[in-house]
């Protein structure tokens, strides 16, 4: 697990490199009135998701402004920025401050830049998952199928005490059906960014493969990330504290395809109820900003 940066305006990021792995990269950051982010996107392709205020993007593929940004993950459904491989841009914030995350990662063909809406998120279809003690909503931002190379973008909000990703699941080894060629399984790396609702809260994540030779449990508290490079990885939320986390994928396939870890999948048709608590955030929220 790495841990929130001490930099004030950086304050997490992770590398592919730093990561050990081949795909994923990361960072969050903020920025305050008369500052800017000012970069390039090289061979990547970057998803700029805003987590709280408004910004300006000016590009050389186009410009873009927001007016109606959630205050912070709790209000609202969120805006995203796709930018294509080779491309400029400069970020700034629309009022006093920002707070916006990011992941790229190497692009094999070119897609067209574009804004997600909240409005384009309830069209995708906010997702309620689960049920009982293990309800959850799901927010697809940049989901399989998109106009993209190879990132995948959802984010999950877990009630207070719930479980989450759960029953667990894993994609760390691409399998397709040998009749069919369906794939069932890609090969993923994934980025858990975590924000609490309040500063002492915390979730626990468990990460673990079919022979324990991976079994670790991490204690995951506000901004910090939790690095998925294979096996199965549920999550709790800690009692009295709601959590959200930005899962940014990419791999073998611009997909979500998963196994269920046999010895839980036994759960799936046993609730009896989604609680009550969701949705947890909701487009009228954006509206009422």
């Amino acid at each position: 697990m790495a841990k929130s940066s001490s930099d004030k305006e950086i304050y997490q990021t992770i590398t592919s490199e730093e990561a050990g792995w081949n795909h994923l990269n990361f960072t969050a950051r903020t920025l305050n009135h008369g500052q800017k982010w000012v970069g390039e996107t090289g061979n990547n392709e970057y998803l700029f998701v805003l987590l709280g205020g408004n910004f300006m993007a000016e590009t050389s593929a186009g410009t873009w402004k927001t007016s109606n940004g959630r205050k912070d993950v709790f209000s609202g459904l969120p805006h995203a920025l796709y930018l294509p491989k080779n491309t400029n841009f400069e970020i700034t914030p629309v009022g006093n401050s920002l707070d916006i995350a990011c992941g790229w990662c190497a692009a094999e063909e070119f897609f067209p830049a574009h804004l997600v809406t909240p409005a384009d998120v309830l069209n995708m279809g906010i997702e309620y998952r689960g049920g009982d003690n293990a309800s959850r909503q799901i927010n697809r931002i940049l989901p399989p199928g998109s106009a993209c190379s190879k990132l995948v973008c959802v984010e999950v909000y877990t009630p207070s005490g719930n479980w989450s990703s759960f029953p667990a699941h894993k994609h760390d080894s691409r399998k397709t059906d040998p009749l069919t060629g369906k794939l069932l399984e890609a090969d993923l790396e994934e980025i858990y960014f975590y924000k609490i609702d309040q500063p002492q809260g915390f979730a626990m994540q468990k990460v673990y493969n079919d022979d324990r030779s991976l079994n670790e449990i991490a204690e995951a508290r506000n901004n910090d990330v939790v690095l998925v490079t294979e096996g199965y990885h549920p999550v709790v939320a800690g009692h009295g504290y709601h959590v959200y986390y930005l899962n940014f994928l990419a791999g073998s396939d611009q997909s979500l395809a998963s196994s269920d870890d046999p010895d839980h999948k036994w759960i799936y048709g046993t609730w009896k109820g989604m609680d009550p608590r969701i949705p947890m955030v909701t487009i009228d929220m954006n509206r009422e900003l």
